[in-house]
């Protein structure tokens, strides 16, 4: 079973975001999905301050076996990007949830967060 940190708000496309203190919402992808592209040798991500559309292409995470979009899971400004993952995108594989996060972004309407599945709901979704 992928872990899954329960304070988190999952994507169906395998996106989690973390609200922080300041308002901002962090964004990264799952274990789950990490685990299913395997190693993972680029990252492609939005620049800041683009705004991005919820539900919308904004990345793409490159691994060994195949190239993946990554949708944004609410509608914002991209504030901040992990320019780490340009010479170590493997931190994606190696730390999902904490130092391999993708971006952070300001969003319009933090309420987009409800519409996203809690631990349990993806769990459901990736059937674990």
């Amino acid at each position: 079973m992928s872990n899954l940190p329960t304070e988190l708000r999952y994507a169906s496309s395998h996106e989690w975001a973390r609200l922080e203190e300041d308002g901002s919402v962090v964004v990264g992808i799952s274990d789950h999905a990490q685990d299913a592209l395997g190693d993972v040798v680029f990252v492609e991500l939005p620049e800041v301050g683009s705004i991005v559309a919820q539900g919308a292409e904004c990345a793409v995470v490159e691994s060994v076996k195949a190239a993946s979009d990554i949708y944004a899971p609410v509608s914002g400004e991209v504030l901040e990007i992990n320019e780490a993952l340009e010479d170590a995108p493997e931190t994606i594989n190696e730390d999902p949830y904490g130092d391999g996060w993708l971006f952070r972004i300001q969003p319009e309407n933090e309420e987009q967060l409800d519409d996203l599945l809690d631990a349990d709901g993806y769990a459901a979704e990736i059937d674990e």
